[in-house]
């Protein structure tokens, strides 16, 4: 099958035909965050280069801390959190842009009463995160 433009329509941060998956295998590492794969792992796109995914944390949630060598970028489109990069936190809200070079730790909270939802585009060849334990204060 060949690639193919399309359009996926979203109702309340949900798009239609995408599966909701759990972030990642090992929950020990994060809390209450799910992804949806927008673009770039369906049928006909295995020779994109890019995949965007959407994810979205709940109210005291948190994504894995962690590194890796690959970058990318994410847009925030829904509720407010802090992002972790390195040994620095940042405030982040709707439209906020976050690139997270590569080698960087970082971690994504979602805070206040809302869900933190952010567009995530990687490149599709990329190598695993390594889950940080901890860093020194700085």
């Amino acid at each position: 099958m060949s690639e193919a433009s399309k359009v996926i329509k979203c109702a309340d941060f949900r798009w239609e035909g995408v599966t909701i998956a759990s972030y990642k295998p090992d929950p020990t590492l994060f809390r209450d965050v799910t992804r949806q794969t927008l673009v770039g792992e369906g049928a006909g796109e295995e020779h994109s280069p890019i995949v965007t995914r959407y994810f979205e944390v709940q109210p005291g949630g948190y994504s894995t801390l962690e590194r890796h060598d690959h970058r990318h970028t994410v847009v925030v489109v829904r509720g407010r959190g802090t992002v972790r990069l390195g040994g620095e936190a940042h405030a982040i809200e709707p439209f906020d842009v976050v690139y997270v070079a590569p080698g960087t730790v970082h971690q994504f909270r979602a805070v206040g009463s809302e869900p933190l939802g952010f567009l995530c585009v990687v490149e599709r060849e990329r190598d695993r995160p390594v889950p940080v334990r901890e860093l020194p204060d700085r």
